[in-house]
């Protein structure tokens, strides 16, 4: 009865449509829970010798709870469609005719039969170690004993076997498609370009998404054609995993590189953090550099060529410690150089990226003399600083695009804009947090276990199912199912964020007042252009591939 409870739960919309082979998988699985505490349940009742109904009664009872569960179950089924229409049509996508639910079927009883076979297999171990225990201490104890022995054994075999060797696989996967040079991207020849011939750091030591990063971007013509002025070539300094063998030693090759390329002489600098696999969105630097004129100049460092769950999973420490060596190399130049003559300093990162560049500058270092600010973009669940500005938001602001206190240092943002008046004061420092409400990787909470999270409430946000509903375990299980598939959303959901919002987090972040609205609405129209047909063009030539890294 739980399995096929959970079973029907997890055919419930939640933030991003699922195919039929990910909808099995996860139906199955919790098919599999549900069961697990069904038996947990009926264990405990033996164990704690309570009475038990007659064999009659118990016959009856199963046999209309049975008949009940596939009630509900093809009843679930033949909704599963409409359900993930309800999140398709918010997301503005075309509406399936069918959810496929014979093949949900057949992969959730095959994910289902695995769990089981695990399951069975863990208790013939514990029973087993159990067994050999009961020679020599008290059975009770002897049985946890075995438990707790199986529990490691299997965690062991799983770690220390299947994940390592998975993760050996996987990085010498990674570092090798990193290391793929792409016939149509040649060296740059601008003695300004990072990796040219005049330049510190070797075209040849650059990753893959490092040379898409400094080979893409608007060129002064572009830059020139669209805003009707004259324009600057927008500076980019990236610094690759084999640039130097320490973050630190990469972070003053990026100073240096940048002080080389007159980077400081610009009005704008932005620090850039970059996804596991060094990915910097286009969307973002596109947008402020046509914002700006090209008057920009943007430095990053990478730290990984994983991407960013498996950077965050085994690899923590690096994004964080590369962020740190770079911001504190850029600031502590920075500081020195005369106020009035200096460019202002803001930092930016998406996603993994957002993470570490929230954890790049110390409060009480700057707090004498402050950046200009930062934008963050579909920061995760594990942001400290985002986590608590949402935890402490004022009383009745929404939890998907929050208010904090008078808005003069933080504000949230997402398709439509920012809450708060685009003429209300801000204070000395601006951070813009750009979200939208149907980014798991956002608003996934583990809490959500045995709580309804907050953004669910309504109202809710624009590109959020009026469908979706909270069920215990269940839901998280979606939503950690929705973080790994965020990036497969249309451009302006999920976790794909879109040019033209990017422009208005720009304009607020940035302080811009030379854009007409007319003259703003078509930079919008030609960055949302270009990125949804750049994300549909060739995977290997455009900036916008592998998004999200």
């Amino acid at each position: 009865m739980l399995g096929a409870l959970f079973f029907a739960a997890a055919l419930t919309p939640t933030l991003i449509p699922r195919s039929y082979l990910t909808q099995g998988a996860l139906a199955g699985a919790c098919f599999a829970i549900g069961y697990l505490a069904g038996n947990l349940w009926r264990w405990l009742w033996h164990y704690l010798e309570l009475p038990e109904p007659s064999a009659q009664l118990r016959s009856g009872a199963n046999a209309l709870v049975a008949a009940g569960c596939l009630i509900v179950v093809i009843v679930c089924l033949w909704r599963a469609a409409g359900w993930q229409n309800s999140i398709r049509a918010v997301m503005k996508m075309p509406p399936v005719e069918t959810a496929h639910p014979l093949k949900i079927s057949a992969v959730a009883l095959i994910t289902f039969v695995v769990l089981l076979a695990l399951g069975r297999l863990f208790v013939r171990v514990s029973r087993f170690l159990a067994v050999g225990a009961k020679r020599i201490i008290p059975r009770k104890v002897a049985n946890v004993l075995g438990v707790v022995m199986a529990g490691l054994l299997f965690w062991s075999i799983a770690n220390n076997l299947l994940i390592s060797t998975a993760f050996r696989a996987l990085d010498s996967s990674f570092r090798e498609f990193d290391g793929l040079f792409e016939p149509e991207r040649p060296q740059p020849t601008s003695p300004g370009k990072t990796g040219s011939a005049a330049s510190l750091v070797k075209w040849t030591e650059l990753g893959r998404m490092d040379r898409r990063f400094i080979a893409s971007g608007p060129t002064r013509a572009e830059i020139s054609a669209v805003t009707g002025q004259t324009a600057q070539a927008p500076v980019r300094v990236y610094v690759g995993l084999a640039g130097a063998d320490t973050a630190q030693a990469r972070a003053r090759l990026a100073l240096d590189e940048l002080k080389r390329q007159h980077g400081f002489e610009r009005s704008i600098l932005i620090v850039v953090t970059p996804t596991g696999t060094g990915w910097i969105d286009p969307a973002a630097m596109d947008s402020v550099e046509y914002l700006h004129h090209g008057d920009v100049a943007s430095v990053a460092v990478q730290y990984s060529y994983l991407n960013s769950p498996l950077s965050l999973l085994f690899q923590p420490e690096y994004g964080a410690e590369a962020a740190r060596a770079l911001f504190a190399e850029i600031y502590g130049y920075w500081t020195t150089l005369p106020r009035e003559r200096r460019p202002k300093l803001y930092l930016h990162g998406l996603s993994l990226g957002a993470l570490n560049s929230e954890k790049s500058a110390e409060l009480f270092e700057t707090i004498g003399d402050p950046i200009a600010g930062a934008l963050w973009s579909g920061a995760p669940f594990a942001s400290r600083i985002w986590r608590s500005i949402v935890a402490n938001r004022n009383p009745g602001s929404l939890a998907w695009l929050p208010e904090f206190r008078d808005g003069r240092l933080v504000r949230f943002m997402n398709q439509n804009g920012p809450i708060v008046p685009a003429d209300a004061p801000w204070g000395p420092m601006r951070v813009v947090y750009l979200q939208y409400a149907s980014d798991a990787i956002t608003f996934f909470d583990y809490r959500d276990a045995f709580q309804a999270p907050a953004w669910m409430s309504t109202p809710r946000g624009p590109d959020v199912s009026p469908e979706l509903r909270w069920y215990p375990i269940v839901t998280m299980l979606q939503l950690a199912l929705d973080m790994a598939v965020a990036n497969g959303t249309p451009m302006g959901y999920g976790h794909v964020y879109a040019p033209e919002h990017y422009v208005d987090a720009w304009v607020a972040v940035t302080d811009i007042h030379d854009w007409s609205a007319e003259a703003l609405a078509r930079l919008k129209s030609r960055l949302a252009a270009e990125g949804r047909k750049g994300a549909a063009g060739n995977a290997d030539a455009n900036a916008y591939s592998d998004r999200g890294g």
